[in-house]
């Protein structure tokens, strides 16, 4: 195993956390608020977790959704970049299937050249929006002609899908060592290898079911999953992964990650108001409805169907939230439940001071460098 490779990807735990944490960005962007102000947010929490201890940062790219900024987390990322000196920037994820591997090595050969031993490039295979949207962003099917050959596409062969294959040509992008006599050998991502010895970000699978895991364990790469909108899937897909894992280079043990809804506020009131918003903000996404994040008075206001509140109650039962000990004590059990490796922690609320200072007092919780 590359030494350097997995001291990349494993994180250590600070203070008195049981596993390291880190945070997941949505970029929220509340009613009555803009986007400007949104990212403004994310600057602020990214440097609240590079002060006070979290171990990465990673925003996600979503699509046709009002209620979110990031649709480009390359961009997103160089900002955040450009506004912090240690913490580690990532993407969690970048929906492979939307873009052309090449373009992905090409940006994420940017942002590594930008903040060298910094940067992790997080995939997902899922398109991060509805389906009128991701035929809008142009995907189409590709012949994965650039993947042949490759050792990764060869553990990989008998898990069907094109994934892989997408994949595996990124990879060869990245890493710029297609075989003579390929296509694409005579073509190279700029920044990176081709420029002279040069780091690469590594590369995490992401997911909310079993495929994902079972790829990443195939293929001995890091896994995050997607608890925080996918509960119920969590412990299998984390044992799956764990099943199928097969050393490499890149890793000789699992290491997963976990997404995790979590928002602590100074009262166990003031954070059942905030996390409300985010709920109903779910409910009208899921009924095609998707709109700003709401304010806490819209929320408490809003008449729910008993449908939609049982969707609520269903929902709000997997947000960890409440007082700072409530949790910090819901991410002790949770960690200890699902044995995850990495908690990354993510605050959907209305505005951004409630999720600035929900990251202060879990930092405050587990005794984190202040």
């Amino acid at each position: 195993m590359d030494k350097n490779r997995g001291d990349e990807i494993r994180g250590r735990a600070e203070g008195t956390a049981p596993v390291p944490l880190s945070v997941l960005d949505l970029v929220s962007v509340g009613q009555g608020r803009t986007a400007t102000q949104a990212l403004r947010t994310s600057v602020d929490i990214a440097q609240l977790a590079e002060r006070r201890g979290f171990h990465r940062l990673w925003v996600a790219e979503h699509h046709s959704m009002p209620g979110v900024a990031s649709s480009s987390p390359a961009v997103i990322l160089a900002h955040l970049a450009a506004h912090t000196e240690r913490l580690r920037l990532g993407s969690g994820g970048v929906m492979l299937p939307n873009h052309a591997p090449l373009v992905i090595a090409e940006q994420f050969g940017t942002l590594e050249a930008m903040a060298p031993g910094r940067i992790d490039l997080g995939l997902g295979r899922a398109p991060g929006t509805d389906g009128a949207t991701a035929a809008a962003l142009r995907r189409t099917d590709r012949l994965n002609e650039g993947a042949m050959g490759s050792p990764l596409l060869e553990r990989s062969r008998d898990l069907g899908e094109d994934f892989p294959q997408q994949l595996a040509e990124l990879t060869r992008f990245l890493d710029d060592d297609f075989p003579d006599g390929h296509p694409y050998a005579r073509i190279h991502a700029v920044p990176g290898p081709v420029q002279g010895p040069t780091g690469r970000p590594p590369i995490w699978l992401l997911g909310s079911s079993g495929f994902s895991a079972r790829l990443a364990g195939v293929l001995g790469l890091p896994f995050a999953f997607a608890h925080h909108f996918s509960a119920q899937n969590t412990i299998p897909a984390l044992d799956l992964y764990r099943e199928s894992f097969k050393p490499s280079a890149v890793l000789d043990a699992p290491y997963a990650l976990i997404g995790v809804s979590a928002l602590a506020a100074d009262e166990d009131r003031e954070a059942r108001r905030q996390v409300l918003t985010g709920a109903l903000s779910m409910v009208r996404l899921r009924t095609g409805r998707p709109g700003l994040i709401p304010t806490p008075e819209e929320a408490e206001a809003y008449a729910f169907t008993p449908m939609e509140r049982e969707f609520v109650d269903s929902w709000l039962g997997n947000v960890i939230h409440g007082t700072a000990d409530e949790v910090r004590s819901g991410l002790d059990d949770l960690a200890k439940r699902t044995g995850a490796d990495e908690l990354m922690i993510t605050a959907n609320a209305h505005g951004g001071a409630a999720r600035v200072r929900s990251y202060e007092l879990i930092a405050d919780a587990y005794g984190l460098r202040g």
